[in-house]
């Protein structure tokens, strides 16, 4: 099977945090950007595997700033590293005050798809070639943290 570069999964998502999504302080509910970081994550997951995907696993996630009611919320995502069925794809989300221009880190997360067909089984998906240095230090950066994920499971 030929591979694709990084490149081609990368993917940006972006939504207007609206009252319906946040809490009585006028933030956007931490689980609405958990939504959202599995949407942007799932894109970039399809796009590189060009087949159905499903969420398996979803690394801690830490809110680092808050996203206040009518900030623009961007989020990034790619592929950093895939396996037989299943990848691993890293997002990062943003804030910008669109009246301000200010922009500030919210949150980081690595979640793990897999590829499914239409019965529900994992199906094989290219590997991901990773071009720059930065790709290539997330490449193995996320095999390290595969390992971590699957002692975790085998305790």
């Amino acid at each position: 099977m030929e591979g694709r570069p990084v490149g081609e999964s990368a993917s940006e998502y972006s939504e207007l945090a609206l009252p319906n999504d946040a809490n009585g302080l006028g933030n956007l509910l931490g689980g609405k950007i958990m939504h959202l970081v599995d949407l942007a994550g799932a894109i970039a997951a399809m796009r590189h595997s060009r087949n159905v995907v499903v969420t398996a696993s979803v690394d801690h996630m830490d809110f680092i700033h808050p996203v206040r009611i009518g900030q623009w919320v961007r989020l990034r995502s790619s592929v950093n590293r895939v396996y037989r069925t299943s990848m691993e794809v890293g997002v990062k989300v943003w804030v910008e005050d669109l009246i301000r221009g200010a922009q500030q880190h919210v949150s980081s997360a690595y979640l793990t798809f897999v590829a499914i067909d239409a019965n529900g089984r994992g199906v094989e998906v290219p590997p991901v070639i990773p071009e720059t240095d930065e790709e290539k230090r997330r490449y193995e950066e996320a095999g390290a943290r595969r390992e971590y994920r699957l002692s975790q499971r085998r305790r």
